[in-house]
């Protein structure tokens, strides 16, 4: 008895240190663990509770049901296995929080990056039309913000014709939908038009789940060659 009566209050002990570690590494309350020790030492947590985050508490997330996180584990873990270890060092990705509903400001959104906590927030509930494809865009978000020299967004701007201008950002403009456009003209999606940022995101997610077709579009094959070369100087072993 007096073993059993040891073994809970070490445990209960524990359990808070571990709670507190968690967040301490991400700055997220309410978090535990869903996997650890994979193949790239990314670490799988999840929403116990819902959450709100940033200095206007505008992001918020709520709790991962079960049933879902069951579903929707094996299908991320799937396609940021894509990724080694090495690569995920230089891009600062370290913990994968998975949760409900994720938005800002009341704008919903797949996903959260943030380099500076080695962490991405994302949606399991996200359409599931598009799931796949918005993980490796908000990867390449991660890159960016890790590699913003590479990834110039001048030259970027080069590529379009002239008189076509981005948004200031991705939440002052309609231009949301995830199609993939069938006639490209220069750009993959209407969030492609957005802001240079998220086009290149969706160039980079395009190329990382195949739902693309080479055509002769020049505008589009100046883009996918700049993100090829640009990620090939991260790591020249990477493979699309």
């Amino acid at each position: 008895m007096k073993i059993l009566k040891l073994l809970f209050i070490i445990f209960i002990l524990i359990t808070p240190a571990k709670a507190n570690t968690i967040y301490n590494l991400t700055q997220i309350p309410d978090l535990e663990i869903y996997e650890l020790n994979t193949s790239n030492n990314l670490n799988y947590l999840y929403a116990l509770k819902p959450f709100r985050l940033g200095v206007e508490k505008n992001i918020s997330c709520f709790n991962s049901e079960k049933e879902i996180l069951e579903k929707k584990h094996p299908t991320i873990k799937k396609n940021l296995n894509r990724y080694s270890k090495e690569f995920l060092k230089k891009i600062s990705l370290k913990y994968l929080v998975m949760c409900q509903d994720l938005s800002i400001s009341g704008i919903n959104t797949a996903g959260i990056p943030n380099n500076i906590m080695k962490t991405l927030i994302i949606d399991i509930k996200f359409n599931e039309k598009y799931f796949e494809r918005v993980i490796h865009h908000e990867v390449f978000h991660l890159i960016n913000d890790s590699n913003k020299l590479l990834f110039n967004e001048d030259e970027w701007h080069s590529f379009n014709v002239k008189d076509f201008k981005y948004a200031d950002c991705s939440t002052c403009t309609d231009k949301l939908g995830l199609d993939t456009y069938s006639n490209t003209e220069g750009f993959f999606t209407e969030y492609s038009k957005s802001t240079a940022s998220e086009d290149m995101a969706e160039v980079f997610s395009h190329l990382m789940t195949g739902k693309y077709e080479f055509k002769n579009d020049i505008i589009l094959n100046k883009k996918i060659k700049f993100i090829k070369k640009n990620i090939a100087k991260i790591d020249n072993n990477f493979q699309f």
